[in-house]
Parts: structure tokens; sequence; C-alpha cells
């Protein structure tokens, strides 16, 4: 083993070692998909959530400096292949070895910069947000799971991206109270965090169960490797969104929702006895 090939694997290990610290319901869901598709799933969060970190949590430092910084370091990593950045070496690995498309990481991109400069979204605006954060997220992983089935992937590219947008619109309404009060930001259109009605929030339920209906449809027609995991993500969320749902517009804006351990386990066990792979 040569010493790059180690800094690769340490990179990756660094990669993993930040899902699993950052989101468990994540991690659990990787475990989820055949071992084949585990690291290349962490490579891809890794990038994510260091990004995401640096327009979020970062305040004490200059965040545009950061992310110009971290954009010029990723594009330089997989153009050359290796980063000192062991989160970027792993990404650019599993960019360069899956052939994810650039314009996906372009997108990507764009809708962190916009975390640091917009506050309030018009219905373009936040629909481009959300195909920036969330949908290319979800074709990124459709890449991995598709590698070499160019024709499937773009079959199921439609619904990976109404599964990313249903996913990234319950964390919107999960965390609204936290965006708006700690981060300044509405992300749905035409709604005040201050005058947050019924209205609003009935709206944007029917918006999100339309994504999850759409979503479900291509879940069940993914490669067998990957349809097991997936779904449970797909089920941990819509548990989610169903407990939203059941809040009134002012409990919502007053209480961060989750769902247990103990239901998550449930929630497996159900979604082994509906897929069955």
């Amino acid at each position: 083993m040569t010493n790059l090939e180690l800094f690769t694997i340490i990179s990756k290990d660094c990669s993993r070692n930040t899902t699993k610290k950052y989101s468990t319901s994540f991690s659990s869901a990787i475990n989820l998909l055949h071992k084949d598709f585990h690291q290349p799933i962490y490579d891809i969060y890794g990038f994510v959530r260091l990004a995401d970190e640096i327009v979020d949590t970062f305040h004490d430092f200059n965040k545009q400096a950061l992310l110009n910084d971290f954009k010029a370091q990723t594009y330089s990593a997989i153009n050359a292949g290796f980063s000192l950045n062991p989160l970027l070496q792993a990404f650019q690995h599993t960019v360069n070895c899956y052939k994810i498309d650039k314009d996906l990481i372009d997108a990507f991109l764009y809708s962190m910069e916009l975390d640091l400069l917009k506050q309030q979204y018009t219905q373009t605006e936040y629909e481009k947000y959300i195909y920036g954060s969330a949908e290319v997220v979800g074709l990124m992983c459709l890449q991995v799971f598709c590698f070499g089935h160019k024709q499937q992937y773009l079959q199921l590219k439609p619904t990976a991206k109404k599964l990313g947008a249903a996913f990234q619109k319950v964390n919107f309404l999960r965390d609204i109270k936290a965006d708006s009060e700690g981060l300044g930001r509405m992300y749905f259109p035409n709604c005040d965090f201050n005058n947050f009605t019924k209205k609003d929030k009935l709206a944007i339920e029917n918006d999100i169960q339309k994504d999850f209906d759409d979503a479900l449809i291509g879940i069940l027609q993914l490669p067998n490797k990957a349809k097991f995991g997936v779904y449970v993500a797909y089920c941990y969320y819509l548990a989610l969104f169903n407990k939203i749902k059941k809040l009134n517009a002012v409990n919502l804006l007053q209480n961060r929702i989750r769902i247990s351990n103990f239901y998550k386990g449930i929630i497996v066990s159900k979604a082994w006895l509906k897929i069955k792979v």
C-alpha cells in the first residue's frame, strides 16, 4: 500500500466518522444499503455536511471567505484527484470514481452561497434552492446506485429529485423556528414566521405529500442493493412528517419534532416486511 492509498483510506474514515457523529438516522439508513454503497455515500455526506456547517454554524468566522475557499478547494480536488483536506480527498475520489456530474456540485455550492446572501425566497428562488441544496444530493447518490446503467439513472432521476425535495422541505418545517430566530431565514415563499397560519402549514404539507407520493414510485424501482436503505430513510422522514402534520401551526413554532430510537426500530422492521430484498 502506498502512502497516498493510506491517506485516502484515512480520509474515507473521516467521512464515515463525520456522518456518524452528525446524523445517527442517516448513518443507520446507510448501514442498510449494500456494503458496496456505504463508503461513497459517506463521502458525499461528509462533503455536504462540511459545506452546511460553514454557512450555518461557524458564526465567529468570515463565512463568505470560508465558503469561497471551500469551493476553490473542492474544484481543485476534483480536477487534481487529490486534496490535503480529508473530507475533500474522500469526496473527490467518489466523484471521479463514479463520474458524478459536475453540474450537480455547481448547483449545490450555489445554494450554499444563497444561505449567506438571502433570507426570504420567491417561489422560483425557493425551487432553485431546493434543487441545489437537496435534489442534487439525491442525484449524486443515485449516480452511485446506478453506476454503469445510464438509462436507469435517467429513468429514476425525476423521482430521486422528489425524494430530496421532500426531505429538505420536512427539514424546513421541523426547523422553522431555529431557521427564523437563529439564522433569520424563511425558506417558504409568502410565509411570515410571526404570522404562520394553519393555511400556510396546510399548503406546505400538501406540497410535501405530493413529493413523498411521487418519490415512492422511484424507490420501489431502485437497484436491490439500494432499495431497502433508501426506503427506510423515506419511512423515517415520512414518520417525522406525519408527526408534524398533527401539530397546529403555533405548536410547530414552539417545538422541534423528533422520532424516538424505539420507533425507528419499528420503522426498520416494517420496512423490511414491505421491501423484502
